[in-house]
């Protein structure tokens, strides 16, 4: 029967590129940058309404601030046995990173084999495979267990509300997929940094430059001698940089300047360097170099770097033969970009990343997705998970 199933499947999702291609154009040529709240819950309805129409019941987690995080349920009604009752999940985030208006500048596009577009890759076209795929299970059956969509809506800025909503989730998961853009070398991603994003403000005094310059404190001299000292803590070896990649201050160029301001980016691969590092930052924030400065620090967000547990690596293994059956070769890779997998993987659920759709030039003009990867990719996702009960998953 599960031979059948998913004989069905891969050859249902095979006819399905064209319906997939055309969810995709409506999705990218959808406004959705992480603080456009309406414009990724446009996107959240387009996902509902797809699964409403193939019968496929969804649960909304409101949002705040930022895109409301939707659940869809396949085969929830499976009997226990074995790990079937935990739920695979099936996950993604539909923000991207491109301010309002861009899909009017560069709407959604298909040229030489290569679909172009906000999001395109990163990471609307794993979320359209991720639809498909559920789909396919809810029509033809075969699934080893219960199934959950998990669509989130704030992951380029550290999933600031939906964190909590994927940490719930994996706590009850058996295994997730996160489908990322697939590499450029056909690879998905087994490992990647944490990260910490935060914010210094610093304040000083002011004073004319020219007529009272003993008076003033620069908080932008302040600025430039802890952006030093922040730099100097990267240690290549060990997989951690440190970027102040922002930076503002002063009132006006005859004006000692009364404040300034910097935003850190931390990258680091061990989860016990992240403390000690935002402890040495810390030190420096607290630190005075121009004398009468003060600052203060703020996290404004955070990634949790994906490891790779025994099992992770079993389900590697599994997605790795899967793959090849759909006529993929896949290896495993590591990266310095952080994902909400991290987050899945902390909880102890074994999670792999990256399994959607080829593309590359994220957070470009050039982002670009490879057509022709769509099907086989979504197939592998299903001969993977038909694959969990065999593989001790």
């Amino acid at each position: 029967m599960a031979q059948t199933s998913l004989d069905q499947i891969k050859t249902w999702l095979a006819d399905q590129k064209p319906a997939m291609l055309a969810e995709l154009e409506r999705m990218v040529n959808t406004d959705g940058g992480s603080y456009d709240k309406a414009g990724v819950d446009a996107t959240g309805e387009q996902v509902k309404q797809f699964f409403a129409g193939h019968g496929i019941a969804t649960e909304v987690v409101a949002g705040e601030k930022h895109g409301d995080c939707i659940r869809a349920f396949v085969n929830t009604d499976v009997a226990p046995a074995g790990n079937a009752p935990r739920n695979i999940v099936l996950m993604g985030h539909r923000d991207t990173v491109f301010p309002k208006g861009e899909p009017e500048r560069r709407p959604f596009r298909i040229e030489a084999g290569k679909a172009y577009g906000p999001g395109v890759a990163d990471m609307k076209a794993g979320i359209v495979m991720n639809m498909f795929v559920l789909a396919a299970f809810h029509k033809f059956g075969g699934a080893p267990g219960p199934m959950v969509g998990l669509f989130t809506g704030d992951e380029e800025i550290g999933s600031p509300e939906g964190r909590a909503v994927i940490e719930a989730e994996a706590r009850g998961a058996r295994v997730v997929f996160n489908s990322e853009p697939g590499r450029l070398t056909g690879n998905i991603v087994t490992g990647r940094k944490g990260g910490v994003f935060s914010v210094f403000e610093i304040t000083g005094k002011a004073a004319h430059s020219g007529g009272n310059f003993e008076a003033g404190i620069s908080a932008i001299g302040e600025l430039a001698a802890k952006i030093t000292a922040i730099h100097a803590l990267t240690d290549l070896k060990r997989g951690i940089t440190l970027n102040v990649g922002l930076v503002s201050g002063g009132q006006s160029v005859n004006t000692v300047a009364p404040w300034a301001k910097g935003e850190i980016d931390l990258r680091y691969v061990h989860p016990e360097d992240r403390d000690e590092i935002m402890g040495k930052i810390h030190d420096i924030i607290a630190k005075s170099f121009v004398p009468g400065t003060k600052a203060t620090l703020a996290i404004k967000g955070e990634f949790l770097p994906l490891t790779q547990s025994p099992a992770a690596a079993k389900l590697f293994t599994l997605y790795k033969g899967a793959a090849a059956e759909a006529g993929l070769k896949v290896e495993g890779e590591f990266s310095g970009g952080c994902a909400d997998s991290g987050f899945t993987a902390a909880q102890g659920a074994p999670t792999i990343c990256s399994t959607g759709p080829i593309g590359g030039m994220a957070h470009s003009p050039e982002e670009y997705l490879e057509v022709e990867s769509f099907v086989p990719r979504a197939q592998a996702m299903a001969n993977a998970i038909m694959g969990l009960e065999a593989a001790g998953l």
